[in-house]
């Protein structure tokens, strides 16, 4: 039997891939078919919707662990760069600990890079240039851990079909069902590269008619609502802390100087990075 865990955020938890009976399937379930014939795989979704990087490493890491997985896949970072208090070093080292304690325990760990959410989302300026700048520093750290810890990382941001409106779903928030086929069937194809185990590549198109317009209704009412106005307490303040800087910096003339102080944040902190994980991999302990 193989097994396969998934960690990560709502993307990871399925949303915007919605069944006929009214739940979550997602790039994980579609990829776990493709690995292992029916009744040979058993998968473990552990994502949930709004994680961090650190909500990762408290609340799902040991139980994913606990299940001994063969195969591991963690994505995580969107949330973050929406938050207050967001720390490049911080999201760095909980990315350490959580895909080097994987690979310590045997399982290959399917990593990914993220696209640009101002040119998935068509943001104004204000709102772009700065997710552009956290979704940078996010990469940056992820790039590093999958550098040196053997396994699967793919760039989702080198992926033109990425971009492509019908990819995503109808809140431009999570991809759709053609958008959720697309990683599976990326991540399929690199676990086959790498020479990992693989049984049927799934399939790009897609297998569910499109949700109607009163099914879209009937969720808005029914669950949408609730998800949107929790996201909403921190997505929307968020946002506007971020538009409200950047009108600011350009209302200064020092956006530019901006961009060249994140690079030289980004460049800090994976020295602090790297440097933590020598040490941590010199005691033979996880960062």
């Amino acid at each position: 039997m193989l097994t396969f865990v998934a960690l990560g955020d709502s993307t990871t938890a399925g949303f915007g891939d919605p069944m006929p009976d009214g739940s979550w399937r997602g790039w994980a379930a579609l990829l776990a078919d493709g690995l292992a014939p029916p009744g040979q795989v058993a998968l473990h979704n552990l994502a949930s919707s709004g994680a961090l990087a650190a909500d990762v490493v408290r609340d799902q890491l040991p139980v994913a662990l606990a299940h001994e997985p063969d195969i591991a896949a963690v994505l995580v970072g969107v949330n973050d760069t929406l938050r207050r208090g967001f720390d490049v070093t911080a999201i760095g080292n909980s990315l350490d600990h959580t895909i080097g304690s994987l690979h310590r325990a045997g399982a290959l760990v399917l990593t990914a890079c993220l696209p640009d959410p101002g040119r998935v989302f068509g943001l104004p300026v204000a709102l772009a240039r700065p997710l552009a700048r956290r979704i940078a520093a996010v990469n940056a750290v992820t790039h590093a851990v999958a550098a040196r810890v053997p396994g699967v990382h793919m760039d989702l941001g080198l992926l033109p079909q990425v971009y492509d409106p019908r990819m995503w779903s109808v809140d431009r928030l999570h991809p759709g069902e053609r958008g959720h086929r697309l990683l599976a069937a990326s991540f399929f194809d690199l676990v086959a590269a790498s020479g990992g185990p693989t049984h049927r590549r799934p399939d790009l198109e897609p297998g569910n008619p499109p949700p109607t317009r009163a099914a879209r209704v009937w969720w808005m009412a029914t669950q949408g609502s609730a998800w949107l106005y929790r996201r909403s307490r921190d997505l929307v303040p968020s946002l506007a802390r971020m538009a409200l800087a950047e009108w600011w910096y350009d209302l200064r003339g020092i956006a530019n100087d901006l961009d060249e102080a994140v690079q030289r944040e980004i460049s800090a902190a994976l020295v602090t990075f790297a440097d933590g994980y020598q040490a941590g991999a010199s005691t033979g302990k996880p960062t």
